[in-house]
């Protein structure tokens, strides 16, 4: 077994970044059913999801030559999907898209490392290298270009957006290398904005905002009374991860321009590394360190050969605030445009934001430099040192870092549901069921509300031209606790703009909500669901905003979901953590609930199908089954005491249900969750339903 330091994927995805573009020719025309912008790992999952479920032809436009987004071409190869679960920090429960990947993930370092999960880390037990991840969303996609159902595009970025009677028709986009220049137009029945600041969304002239939202607006705990001046603009900070593998010599890399040693004197000097293996699990406190942090390969405690070793960096002092500029980033802006430093990142144009991007690279660079030299001065060399690690250069980019930042907060639609701070905080360190569980959820979640240093303060009395550190303010930080909660259909869909989908971090959130809506596996899932919804919308010839308030559409598209496309797993829609995608009752009891004919346990997280159920609790599912469907609930209260199956058979019979005389058979046999959650569903799911109420702004 052997480590190069050259990915053996790395010449594959530089071709197809030098490949010629057979699209991109002036003034060619191109048609297709759905359009998908931005090939992150929400648009990848939204054009697998539309394919599988049979939209005919599907083009998917991407700026760069890597698909994936944060596992790939943002670098965030640590996958950090942690929920509180029994007073304990463990993984959110995977399914859908995102499941399907994590297999394989699994596979790959099977093959390389011998073990599916080599990394050893504080914040994730996945871990995944960016070029193997994004080889990885390139097989996923290839059954489907092969078979000309999905046609990738590349590279290319959105110019500017027709809307013809109120809806988005064609999007034309210009090569990165030649802006100003249309290369394309590409019209389309429907669009997905997936891209990483909500370009179509923005050039639509539909609705949007970025950056904090008044309290006035949605009335939010934390939000901000009033704004002044550019703190309009703050928003989560963006950050360039390093990747590193170790290497045979102790070389530290050159000083970037504007280097200041103080940008990063925050730091402890026993934070540098320790020697851990991870036995105790993620988020151990005696697991932490810069160097396990987010570690991707530990190859000293899994015993592999030497040049395994490979750490990712995303530490706070990469974060770069996306607002108050340094001078030479402020002056440089204002070069292309007068007042360009005073816009928010969304609304600057493509040149702009990559001159605040440089400095970001530079920002993390600065870290590195800081580590291989103050640090290790400070703590002492060892043979897993900083000094003894090198970037790696898989990237193929001039100074080794990922081609784009990691994104933590874009553009924010203005959609039909807003999901806000008191939709789903919680003031207990132990989550609950959300305050709000819309009944058209289309995927569960619960995360922190997860800001990372959001403002810069200038060190030499307040020179922008000198160093400068990070700052959390009180109510943008990363202790703020949520329940578990249920992204709403209606988060997807703009208030007026037709014809387009938002995806990725372009839906409809305030922007406290965004720091808990971020993750992998969360923009897998939005994905997923705003490719069934496209699919819907083409099958019949409908509007988003359509579907979003038509029930029966609307049960449709959560019930394709739960039980996944062509073979792929289904996608958990209400977050139990016992609910795993291949139950036979998962369709059931995701469906079940969510049209709260299930009520689960408020003290618990679990759906425990396996736990008796009673009387009392039989008869109250039973009425609440019979009265969505239409029937008359019949049934008195029962007691606490245990139910049967013929106790299941008669509750059904009584509402006027469907009912299976075969539960007759087991008689007297104790009825548990699993049993009745399959049974009632049986009995409503081919019944018309009293259409609930739309709850929230």
């Amino acid at each position: 077994m052997s480590f190069p330091f050259r990915s053996p994927l790395l010449a594959l995805l530089l071709a197809l970044a030098s490949a010629p573009l057979p699209a991109a020719v002036p003034e060619q025309t191109l048609g297709t059913d759905l359009l998908i912008v931005g090939g992150n790992e929400s648009g990848v999952a939204a054009a697998i999801q539309a394919a599988r479920l049979g939209v005919k032809h599907i083009i998917l436009v991407n700026d760069i030559a890597w698909l994936g987004g944060q596992f790939s071409a943002e670098a965030v190869g640590a996958i950090d999907e942690w929920t509180l679960y029994k007073g304990k920090r463990t993984e959110f429960p995977r399914s859908g898209l995102f499941a399907e990947v994590l297999e394989r993930i699994h596979q790959y370092n099977g093959r390389r490392y011998g073990l599916p999960r080599p990394g050893n880390g504080f914040c994730s037990s996945e871990t995944i290298e960016p070029a193997a991840a994004a080889q990885i969303f390139e097989d996923l996609l290839q059954p489907y270009v092969a078979s000309g159902q999905i046609q990738v595009l590349r590279p290319l970025q959105p110019q500017s957006v027709e809307v013809t009677s109120g809806a988005v028709t064609a999007v034309t986009f210009e090569d990165p290398a030649k802006p100003g220049n249309p290369a394309v137009t590409i019209q389309a029945r429907l669009t997905i904005d997936s891209t990483d600041w909500g370009d179509v969304i923005r050039l639509s002239g539909a609705k949007w905002a970025a950056g904090p939202d008044l309290k006035s607006r949605f009335n939010e705990p934390s939000a901000p009374e009033h704004l002044e001046g550019e703190d309009a603009n703050e928003m989560n900070p963006i950050a360039y991860c390093l990747v590193l593998r170790e290497s045979t010599e102790a070389k530290a890399i050159p000083a970037p321009d504007h280097y200041f040693e103080r940008n990063y004197e925050g730091i402890a000097p026993g934070q540098l590394f320790v020697d851990s293996a991870g036995a105790e699990g993620i988020y151990s406190p005696g697991n932490f360190s810069i160097y396990t942090h987010r570690r991707l390969v530990d190859r000293w405690h899994n015993h592999l050969p030497p040049g395994g070793e490979c750490v990712l960096l995303n530490f706070p002092p990469q974060d770069y605030p996306v607002y108050h500029f340094p001078k030479h980033v402020a002056d440089a802006l204002e070069a292309t445009e007068t007042g360009a430093s005073k816009k928010s990142i969304v609304a600057m144009k493509p040149a702009q934001r990559q001159i605040v991007f440089e400095d970001a690279r530079r920002q993390s660079l600065g870290f590195l430099r800081y580590l291989q030299t103050t640090m290790s001065d400070k703590r002492g060399d060892y043979p897993q040192s900083f000094r003894r690690m090198k970037l790696t250069d898989e990237f193929g980019t001039g100074d080794q870092l990922p081609p784009k930042p990691y994104v933590r907060e874009g553009l924010r639609l203005e959609a039909l549901y807003m999901m806000r701070e008191q939709d789903i905080r919680t003031q207990s360190e132990s989550p609950g069921w959300a305050k709000v569980m819309v009944p058209d959820g289309v995927f569960g979640f619960q995360f922190n509300i997860d800001f990372h240093p959001t403002r810069r303060q200038f060190l030499d009395n307040d020179n922008p031209a000198g160093p400068w550190k990070f700052v959390h303010t009180q109510n943008r930080n990363w202790s703020t606790h949520t329940d578990r909660a249920m992204l709403p259909l209606r988060s997807l869909v703009p208030v007026e703009m037709n014809g387009l989908v938002g995806t990725s971090k372009n839906i409809g959130l305030s922007s406290i909500v965004s720091a808990a809506v971020r993750l992998h596996g969360q923009m897998m899932h939005c994905g997923q669901a705003a490719g069934t919804l496209a699919w819907q919308c083409l099958r019949d010839g409908r509007q988003p905003r359509d579907i979003a308030v038509d029930w029966p559409r609307i049960r449709e598209l959560q019930q394709r979901l739960a039980q996944g496309a062509a073979g792929g797993q289904g996608t958990l829609l209400w977050p139990f953590q016992d609910l795993p995608p291949d139950d036979e009752n998962f369709v059931a009891i995701n469906l079940l609930t969510v049209r709260h004919i299930l009520q689960p346990d408020a003290d618990s997280l679990d759906f425990q199908a396996w736990k008796p159920v009673t009387q009392e609790k039989l008869n109250a599912t039973v009425n609440r089954a019979a009265q969505q469907s239409g029937s008359e609930p019949k049934l008195a209260p029962g007691p606490a005491t245990p139910a049967s199956w013929k106790d299941l058979h008669e509750a059904l019979k009584a509402c006027g249900l469907p009912v299976s005389e075969g539960l007759l058979k087991q008689g007297a046999l104790q009825l548990t969750r699993a049993e009745m959650a399959r049974h009632v569903w049986l009995a409503v799911k081919d019944l018309p339903e009293t259409a609930p109420p739309f709850e929230g702004p």
